[in-house]
């Protein structure tokens, strides 16, 4: 009888925590459909659109790697309310295709987990709430506390960042990041044009 009694304990705990993690996968899906609706709105008006009325974060931008069929539409601040539903832009960061570096952040098991899968040289395309779109390559990698990452937002460049929790396969938090960093391609367009 005790035997029995914990067995079905167990069971009980065992589907709450598997109930857990796909409750917060589904959210996580549902939140792009309704993310990606607004996103579109917010480009067709002009005006940024919130994806649900109670939502304190709208679409910024939009991050497409073709070669692995990933996007995610990036919201705007890096607050954990934010980061449930999508990536986010760290706050006081330029925005994609502007000088310095725009970094996006996201968790390693839902919107950035096709992280582990760039190869340096893959392109990145943001395509911003205004319409624009920038293309980026993937050029590098490393992997930093979350307090030591010594990116310099203001830098001369026109860069973007990528950032996640590290390693991909932890299932609890830890200090480490995973930092892709990726550059501005030129256009052909734009250098054919006479300064």
């Amino acid at each position: 009888m005790r035997r029995s009694l914990i067995a079905i304990v167990l069971a009980l705990a065992g589907l709450v925590l598997c109930g857990q993690g796909v409750y917060i996968h589904a959210k996580a899906l549902l939140a792009q459909v309704l993310l990606q609706r607004a996103f579109a709105e917010t480009i067709a008006t002009g005006h940024a659109i919130k994806p649900w009325s109670w939502a304190d974060t709208w679409p910024v931008a939009r991050i497409e790697i073709r070669r692995l069929h990933a996007s995610a539409i990036v919201l705007a601040g890096s607050s954990g309310q934010a980061l449930a539903f999508g990536p986010g832009h760290v706050e006081l960061t330029p925005d994609a295709g502007e000088r310095g570096v725009a970094i996006y952040s996201a968790h390693r098991d839902t919107h950035f987990r096709f992280l582990k899968d760039v190869l340096i040289g893959d392109e990145i395309v943001i395509t911003r709430n205004d319409g624009k779109v920038f293309r980026f390559r993937a050029d590098g990698s490393s992997v930093v506390r979350f307090d030591a990452a010594g990116i310099d937002a203001l830098s001369d460049g026109t860069e973007l960042v990528l950032a996640t929790c590290w390693p991909f396969d932890a299932v609890t938090p830890g200090p480490m990041r995973y930092l892709l960093h990726a550059t501005l391609i030129e256009d052909a367009a734009a250098k054919a044009q006479p300064p």
